[in-house]
């Protein structure tokens, strides 16, 4: 367990510069695969239609949870 403990404070107490910081950032960037300007317009009409969905079936159960409630105490 203090093994742990002496790697664990060793790997803290190095801090990298904020230049080093961003060129990482920038690094890992460039690795990115990005969607094509086809993809990106695809993905979108899919969230698009899925939140729509979402939202009518979230819709109607109020409806009629709030016609219930209605029907029970009124």
């Amino acid at each position: 367990m203090s093994e742990s403990r002496s790697v664990t404070s060793s790997s803290q107490s190095k801090r990298t510069s904020p230049a080093t910081f961003y060129r990482q950032i920038v690094a890992e960037l460039r690795k990115v695969v990005w969607p094509t300007q086809e993809q990106l317009i695809t993905y979108f009409i899919v969230v698009m239609v899925f939140v729509a969905v979402i939202m009518a079936i979230v819709s109607l159960l109020d409806l009629a949870f709030g016609k219930l409630v209605f029907a029970v105490f009124a």
